[in-house]
């Protein structure tokens, strides 16, 4: 289990320096193209779930996907080459940043419509139990998507026929610029999950112990045959909607307190206490980390932009 936990770390750390040297890119004028939308804070979420699913496993994802993308096994120079639009891309820069598939992890889908990956999810996880695969599906969402009506023809569905699903909302507390009382009046999205008839469960989406521990059993009960599972993972955003965004809407104390339970320094806390780590191998992990995502970002900025034809290859429609 300290692998496991130091795994988890590693994971969580190189998602947020991948991040931050976004956020750093992004301040430089025609750098990265299109609309950046950060996990930075909710790390926690993607490092817990993916660490408890297997190579078969699918996941869908949303347009704060890059956290999900790398810990489901993404590489990073090809991940930060789609970021730049360029050829080496996952997608040879045609997705950019807020669309990419990465078909090799099994990260079929990222979108940007807000509870447009749910039924995708279903129909996923639908495939999955026809060919008796024994793989799941993993469908990451945020809380204002539950006011979808894509989520609760989804969810209904996905229970009525026991499908290996799991469905991972991140409440982030804010839907766009929007706090959740704001847009639904259910304190509890996992709440939904009784009308359905499956399981709703509620986890620290800061614990990144505790979230795969949930995401675990719920991949057993769909390996199981026992149908699909609502997990809500409750964290927070700590950067606005998108890179553009100056967060005028998110009281200064709020973030300040959210970033004092930072799931990072929780877990890399623990592990010091318990003596898996040191302060050296902070430091060694931190510079081994650095150099990682300098190379990516070498990687990228050498790499070609796709030719002007090149937008009508891959057009299967």
């Amino acid at each position: 289990m300290e692998q496991k936990k130091l795994m988890l770390y590693q994971n969580m750390l190189f998602i947020r320096r991948f991040e931050e040297k976004i956020t750093e890119l992004c301040k430089i004028e025609g750098k990265l193209p299109g609309m950046l939308i950060l996990c930075t804070g909710q790390e926690a979420v993607a490092a817990g779930v993916c660490g408890a699913l297997e190579k078969d496993d699918v996941i869908i994802s949303n347009h704060r996907s890059h956290g999900h993308l790398l810990a489901k096994g993404a590489d990073p120079n090809a991940l930060m080459a789609e970021i730049f639009g360029k050829v080496t891309g996952c997608n040879k820069g045609k997705s950019g940043t807020l669309h990419i598939a990465v078909p090799e992890v099994n990260a079929l889908c990222t979108t940007t419509v807000v509870g447009g990956g749910i039924p995708i999810a279903v129909g996923t996880a639908f495939a999955q139990q026809y060919k008796k695969s024994e793989a799941v599906t993993v469908c990451f969402f945020g809380d204002g998507s539950a006011d979808e009506g894509s989520f609760h023809e989804s969810l209904n569905m996905a229970a009525l026929w026991d499908l290996p699903v799991i469905f991972v909302c991140e409440n982030n507390v804010y839907s766009g610029a929007q706090r959740m009382e704001e847009h639904t009046k259910v304190k509890d999205i996992a709440l939904r999950a009784q009308g359905y008839g499956m399981p709703g469960v509620i986890v620290d989406g800061n614990d990144a112990e505790a979230v795969l521990k949930v995401t675990a059993e719920a991949r057993q009960r769909c390996l199981a045959g026992e149908g699909p599972t609502l997990i809500e993972c409750k964290t927070y955003r700590w950067r606005g909607h998108g890179e553009l965004d100056q967060q005028v809407y998110q009281p200064k104390d709020e973030i300040a307190m959210w970033m004092e339970r930072c799931p990072i320094k929780k877990i890399e806390n623990e592990l010091l206490a318990e003596g898996v780590i040191s302060r050296e191998d902070v430091t060694a992990l931190e510079d081994s980390i650095a150099i990682f995502v300098e190379d990516a970002v070498r990687f990228a900025e050498e790499s070609p932009l796709p030719a002007p034809e090149e937008a009508l290859e891959d057009v299967y429609v």
